[in-house]
């Protein structure tokens, strides 16, 4: 097990600091894996949210290394989707999921946010109804560029959101941000709507481990440590969950003051 080099809180919120990424994957896997284990030792089966993103590819790669953890006693559920993205599309984050995840463990179910439907309305009450029916065990997530979190942008961040699952317009940062990460050739083919999870339903989660490596998240890493919890920054609402811990490598924490 890889140590953190680093620990400290900021507000309610934990902050864990590694030499690498690699490292902070391997411990965060391990993490889960032993959070998970207790969870499964105490009842029958659990719920996670996860997250898509180049963010959680070592770590889920790692998590799913170990073993040790009856994913068939587990139900799955994603954080977003594109609206008008079939599930075969290279960037669907059904695709991610189905190929990345449950393909390689095989959980008790794994629920989907349908990005083709014919009626988003009614699949934002659907997805609704399948997060509520249990409590969100753990949620497992990233930092955008922008500082969302899910596809919760500033312009649409609501810290008393009234919705569990909502449409949204994405910002042209946050859609830049997909095609610098390889995700789409160009901005103009980035879908400008999106499905997501909303902050509220994301902070219900009993445990929240977030995961923002890359030198690319330092400046809004910073913001959301050191600036002011607000929607100018959604993921700086995490400083009030007592339940959440932010991983870092040395890239994404250099500009951290001590």
């Amino acid at each position: 097990m890889v140590a953190a080099t680093n620990f400290f809180r900021v507000d309610h919120l934990s902050v864990q600091i590694y030499k690498s990424e690699a490292d902070m994957a391997q411990d965060v896997a391990a993490i889960v894996r032993k959070y998970l284990q207790s969870l499964l030792e105490e009842k029958k089966t659990a719920a996670v949210l996860l997250a898509t993103g180049n963010s959680q590819l070592k770590f889920l790669d790692a998590l799913i290394a170990l073993g040790g953890i009856d994913w068939s006693r587990i139900t799955l559920f994603h954080l977003d989707e594109y609206l008008g993205i079939t599930a075969d599309h290279p960037a669907s984050f059904r695709r991610y999921m189905q190929e990345r995840v449950e393909k390689r463990v095989f959980p008790q179910q794994f629920h989907y946010i349908e990005g083709d439907t014919l009626e988003p309305l009614a699949e934002c009450d659907r997805y609704t109804k399948l997060l509520q029916a249990q409590p969100i065990d753990l949620c497992c997530l990233g930092v955008g560029e922008n500082g969302h979190l899910a596809f919760n942008d500033p312009s649409v961040a609501n810290f008393q959101d009234p919705y569990s699952v909502k449409l949204v317009k994405l910002d042209p940062v946050n859609r830049q941000q997909q095609v610098n990460t390889g995700q789409f050739p160009h901005l103009d083919s980035v879908p400008q709507y999106a499905f997501t999870v909303t902050l509220p339903l994301i902070c219900s989660a009993k445990k929240i481990f977030c995961l923002a490596p890359e030198q690319r998240k330092a400046q809004i890493v910073k913001q959301m440590l050191q600036g002011s919890i607000s929607k100018t920054c959604p993921a700086s609402v995490l400083r009030q969950q007592p339940q959440a811990t932010l991983f870092l490598d040395i890239n994404s924490a250099n500009l951290l003051s001590s």
